[in-house]
């Protein structure tokens, strides 16, 4: 997906996605990341961007996470400010990573479902996508079962909010998106 075929709604909500400098570029080499992989960390850079929001300065999420930029969590310097560039750049880099991840434990998973699973996993960890032991949509991943796999991500919308489980707002609407994005790909 290129920053063209993006929603006006997501443009709207994250200037910063805007064509033509929406993220850094990912650079291709001939040892670099495959175009899978720089459509699948795209795309989850743009699942992921307006839900964690462009946050400039270290604050605390709803969990008492110290988090900055686009949901990055760390190393945080109370005080510093961070630029939009430095945040863009950060998003790149961990989404191409965590979509690398997400690959070797799931080798061979399409676009969609790629970007949709890295997007989850920058925000929740990588038992959702890797750990056929505690989570169904790993299991399902790793049958093939692409639509059963996408249909668990609403599942994966809860943190500990002073020690109780609760499903966040937030997570309950971006889960639907990335559902949505990661079903969207297979039809």
């Amino acid at each position: 997906m290129s920053n063209e075929d993006l929603p006006q709604e997501l443009i709207d909500a994250v200037p910063e996605l805007a064509p033509p400098k929406a993220l850094a570029p990912m650079p291709i080499a001939p040892s670099g990341p495959s175009k899978k992989a720089i459509a699948a960390a795209s795309l989850a850079a743009a699942l992921a961007a307006p839900c964690e929001g462009l946050r400039h300065y270290v604050y605390a999420d709803p969990v008492g996470i110290q988090t900055y930029c686009f949901g990055e969590t760390r190393n945080p310097i109370p005080g510093k400010f961070y630029s939009t560039a430095e945040c863009k750049d950060l998003l790149t880099s961990d989404m191409a990573k965590v979509v690398s991840m997400v690959d070797k434990c799931q080798p061979g998973l399409p676009v969609s479902v790629l970007g949709a699973f890295g997007s989850a996993a920058y925000n929740m960890g990588p038992t959702l996508a890797c750990n056929t032991k505690s989570s169904a949509a790993a299991r399902y991943l790793a049958a093939k079962q692409y639509i059963k796999a996408c249909d668990q991500l609403p599942n994966w919308d809860k943190a500990r909010v002073a020690g109780v489980e609760v499903a966040l707002p937030g997570l309950v609407k971006r889960r639907a998106e990335e559902q949505a994005a990661c079903l969207k790909g297979l039809s």
